[in-house]
């Protein structure tokens, strides 16, 4: 069995590694014509080569296989992390369509589950113990059983593919929230004995870190789908091995914790497509990150930002693990329940910050800088508020963007 020194030495050996690979893989990219070109929704400038995940695949594999116990598990994990990645270089190469990609990462996630990476109980508050690895669904030909807990843990690990897919907008942003996230579900998993599980995370970090020298903007390639869809599996079979398999009734809601950026950025997206008839898997610009970009961030501060908010959210998850406020009888310690109170309170502050008073105010502030300027210009009296915040609503609720005059200042049709 693996121990809490092979943790740090498999996120070493994974990082030094991705840090030496990645460059390797610029030039298949360019053969094989993987390259991201600008456009009207990225945010970068110039054509980039998009095979930077194969790095991360190597750090992860020479990692595990030194590190990782050698069990049916571990090598199960091992063998999906080559096929995710599969998926991810065939999606970076040929553009596959979204039921084509999704049919592969569900493939991809079954092999693990099959080999026992799934939840077959989790305790759940006011519920008590739920044991959905108990209802079977159906039976294979084989004489095997699909349960309950499989189904779940299949849709769940996929979603964090997908979760972690769409915030990859930005460079490094995707890498940094996997390195924040794996380091703390690290921790958190050697916490609750679940060593290899811990080790998983570490390598995954440890993977995510040496990408990110080459991926940390001006990105000199990108990840892409191989990486993202890489990574995303990697965290999801980490969440279910590292936590969820324990009886800890926080468990359930510590990787939703650790996750919730990049799950409340897909969130809010995913509404918006709804909400306007436009297909969940359709690229648009309603990203945090798109957010940011609109009103002027450049791509290190809306990092910054998003890398803050993912480690406020971290500490959370770590402070609910580690502090002690509760017996686990329903007594809690009244000052330690206020610690834990006061993260809380950060946590909330810092989301209400980033998703209601940076995105809508500052950019209000933005556009009513902007049209000042330009009816200045234009010799045309100030610009009416009521004209400015209607503007900026429909820009916030549609993603698209009122054109201006630029000789009169006036807000012209749509785009």
């Amino acid at each position: 069995m693996p121990t809490d020194a092979d943790a740090l030495f498999a996120f070493l050996v994974a990082g030094l590694l991705a840090l030496l690979l990645v460059p390797l893989t610029k030039r298949l990219a360019v053969r094989v014509g993987a390259i991201d070109y600008p456009s009207e929704r990225k945010l970068h400038l110039a054509p980039t080569p998009k095979l930077g995940g194969l790095g991360i695949l190597g750090g992860v594999l020479v990692a595990g296989l030194l590190f990782l116990p050698s069990d049916g598990e571990s090598h199960a994990i091992l063998i999906g992390a080559v096929a995710i990645a599969l998926v991810g270089v065939l999606d970076d190469v040929f553009e596959l369509s979204a039921a084509v990609k999704l049919l592969g990462q569900t493939a991809a996630v079954v092999i693990p589950v099959a080999a026992g990476v799934t939840v077959d109980n989790f305790t759940f508050p006011f519920f008590g113990r739920l044991t959905p690895g108990t209802v079977d669904l159906l039976t294979l030909p084989g004489g095997g059983v699909v349960h309950l807990g499989d189904v779940g843990t299949v849709i769940a690990i996929v979603a964090v593919i997908n979760v972690i897919n769409l915030i990859d907008g930005v460079d490094g942003l995707a890498a940094g929230v996997a390195v924040i996230s794996g380091v703390t579900l690290a921790t958190i998993a050697l916490s609750l004995d679940r060593t290899a599980a811990g080790v998983l995370a570490a390598l995954v970090a440890g993977a995510a870190l040496g990408y990110l020298r080459w991926g940390f903007p001006p990105a000199s390639t990108f990840m892409g789908d191989t990486g993202s869809n890489l990574l995303g599996y990697l965290l999801g079979a980490v969440a279910v091995q590292g936590a969820l398999k324990t009886n800890a009734v926080v468990a359930l809601f510590l990787p939703l914790i650790i996750l919730a950026v990049p799950i409340l950025d897909t969130g809010f997206v995913v509404a918006k497509r709804l909400k306007y008839g436009k297909p969940i898997y359709k690229a648009d610009r309603w990203h945090f990150h798109h957010r940011m970009a609109d009103i002027g961030f450049s791509q290190r501060r809306t990092l910054l930002y998003l890398y803050g908010w993912t480690v406020v959210m971290a500490l959370l998850a770590l402070a609910l693990r580690f502090v002690p406020y509760s017996d686990d009888h329903g007594n809690f310690d009244p000052l330690w329940t206020a610690v834990i109170a006061l993260f809380g309170i950060l946590a909330l502050a810092a989301s209400v910050y980033l998703v209601e008073v940076l995105e809508i105010l500052k950019l209000r502030q933005t556009r009513f800088r902007q049209l000042v300027t330009l009816r200045r210009q234009a010799g045309a009296p100030g610009p009416d508020l009521e004209e400015v915040n209607d503007a900026v609503e429909r820009e916030l609720e549609t993603g698209t963007f009122p054109a201006v005059d630029p000789e009169t200042g006036e807000f012209e049709a749509i785009k």
